[in-house]
């Protein structure tokens, strides 16, 4: 494992810490970077999260999707939780908590563009991070890639109509030009370059030419990883002074959200008797966000400065130590999930 994965919290922490720091010292230079848009949307921001998803993309083996027969459960777990579950919890707790529990400490206003970005969040199934999150369980890379995959191709058509419906649901209007075009920018063209990019590669004839392309992107991921996280920080710095306790309300629901989901994954995971390997993946991928897709969605609805941004934004300060600690979990508990069989063995 590489210095970053295995100081991830660290980095992230350092760079949150940074953002803040530098959003109160400059914040007429966060803002000309945020005046740099199109269509409503930062175009710095898509730079940095297009070089975060692009390596990974690149990763993604869709050849692996028909082999998915030999192992389903796995699969179908993670797609019941992320996509029949997930979202409709996350609406649910949004609404709970800001309509009802702490209405009396959030402006109506505020409170339903904080329920927007919780709802971007439950939608958006993890992609970038879950290699990060299998390798630390000792999940299969194979069957990893085969859940990434099959996600990513629901997300390209299920990702609006069930933005769209939820936050129709919260009375919260948005158009679906501007959903549309942050799912094709920030889904589909990532993927559709990730997947010509992989053909070209795998037809040089060189088995290693992959590893090599992948290997020399990674630091830049990382430098779009941290360099985003400085700048979302920056953006909400003042947010994040003055109104500290807003942050702690929209964690709290986060939160419960988080710890949640992987409960109800990892009971179904030992319900259906699946192998570490497969299970623990499973349950990190129904887990986790894809808070790069979040941020980038809700900054075009809604605006950089908005509470559907500061939601998805603490979304990043709460998932790396929560998954961290259900990392740490999930490899304590690894005795009681089944042994590696030949029934649930994964995807080769």
């Amino acid at each position: 494992m590489g210095l970053f994965e295995r100081y991830l919290s660290v980095w992230v922490g350092l760079a949150i810490v940074l953002g803040v720091i530098l959003g109160n010292l400059m914040p007429d230079v966060f803002a000309l970077v945020a005046a740099v848009e199109y269509a409503h949307v930062n175009l710095v921001i898509a730079v940095l999260i297009w070089v975060m998803i692009y390596p990974m993309m690149v990763q993604i083996d869709f050849a692996a999707v028909k082999d998915v027969r030999k192992s389903p459960k796995g699969l179908v777990l993670t797609l019941v939780v992320n996509w029949l579950i997930k979202p409709f919890t996350m609406a649910l707790l949004g609404w709970l908590f800001f309509k009802v529990l702490f209405v009396e400490w959030v402006d109506p206003q505020t409170a339903t563009e904080y329920i927007a970005g919780m709802i971007l969040l439950g939608v958006a199934p993890c992609t970038a991070m879950v290699f990060v999150w299998s390798q630390l369980t000792k999940g299969d890379p194979n069957y990893t890639l085969v859940q990434v995959s099959v996600n990513d191709l629901i997300m390209v058509v299920a990702f609006a109509p069930i933005c769209a419906f939820l936050l129709g649901v919260s009375d919260i209007q948005v158009p679906w030009e501007t959903l549309l075009s942050s799912v094709f920018l920030y889904v589909v063209l990532p993927l559709v370059a990730g997947v010509l990019t992989r053909r070209k590669l795998e037809s040089d004839g060189d088995p290693e030419s992959l590893a090599r392309f992948v290997g020399n992107l990674k630091p830049w991921s990382i430098v779009g990883l941290l360099a985003t996280v400085v700048l979302l920080f920056g953006f909400q710095a003042e947010t994040i002074l003055n109104e500290p306790q807003n942050i702690l309300l929209i964690a709290i629901p986060l939160l419960i959200q988080t710890y949640g989901i992987f409960f109800i994954a990892y009971y179904a995971a030992k319900k259906l008797k699946l192998s570490h390997k497969v299970a623990a993946p499973a349950c990190m991928i129904a887990t986790s966000n894809f808070f790069e897709l979040a941020v980038a969605v809700a900054i075009s609805l809604f605006g950089l400065h908005s509470g559907a941004a500061l939601a998805t934004v603490v979304g990043v300060l709460v998932e790396v130590p929560v998954m961290l600690s259900l990392v740490a979990f999930v490899n304590r508990h690894r005795a009681q999930f089944e042994d590696d069989t030949a029934e649930h063995t994964a995807v080769s």
